[in-house]
């Protein structure tokens, strides 16, 4: 059994030592379904439990190298055999404890609790919807790439409202030049009718900007 390290300090007279994991889960009743689905959204650090002795011949200085750790609650390194299936950089030291007892010379008993400290993630990906993949929907029978397809079409709708607002703008632009050219005041007119229409048209026009504007800021 290889010695167990933390950072530089080997802990020559370890006792026991204890691994502990635990999964996220969230349950879900299904109709039909006996029993109730397992949603697993991650886990929950690692921890590992140490006990044993630190020797005569140094307790004093490996002491104060470990309660200097677990005050300063620094991460630290930490290799044995129970953790080397896991992918563990970093932990810090939750707890510790250390006790002198009637025996050896010099022999002080300590405790420990060690409890990873995974590196942050980076920065969440933008993408439409927020980037709905990273919430485990296809676990929940959704297609995160489906919804993107949907956002992407959407927002083409939305650019083409735009494009025939602008359209719209030109036409009603043109009809108002050419009815200022004529007596609007004269009923017989036959410009007039359309000449009442330009109003309603440039509500028009602004409707159909406004819903492509809000398409855009909803799709990205």
């Amino acid at each position: 059994m290889a010695t167990p390290m933390i950072d530089d300090l080997e802990l020559k007279a370890v006792q026991l030592l204890r691994h502990e994991s635990e999964n996220v889960l969230v349950g879900h009743s299904i109709p039909g379904l006996d029993g109730t689905l397992q949603q697993r959204l991650g886990r929950k650090s690692h921890r590992v439990y140490l006990q044993g002795y630190l020797l005569p011949d140094s307790a004093t200085d490996d002491l104060k190298t470990l309660q200097t750790k677990a005050a300063g609650k620094d991460e630290v390194t930490f290799t044995a055999d129970i953790t080397t299936a896991l992918s563990i950089d970093k932990m810090v030291i939750e707890s510790f404890r250390a006790e002198q007892r009637v025996g050896p010379a010099g022999q002080i008993l300590y405790s420990m609790w060690l409890v990873e400290s995974p590196p942050l993630p980076p920065p969440a990906e933008v993408s439409s919807f927020g980037g709905l993949g990273d919430f485990g929907l296809g676990d929940l029978g959704f297609d995160p790439g489906a919804l993107g397809n949907i956002a992407g079409a959407i927002a083409d709708k939305a650019g083409a409202l735009a494009d025939l607002a602008e359209q719209a703008a030109g036409a009603i632009d043109k009809l108002q030049a050419l009815g200022n050219l004529a007596n609007l005041g004269n009923l017989g007119n036959p410009i007039k009718p359309v000449a009442d229409q330009i109003g309603r048209a440039r509500q028009l026009q602004t409707t159909l900007k406004g819903i492509g504007d809000a398409v855009k800021a909803i799709t990205g």
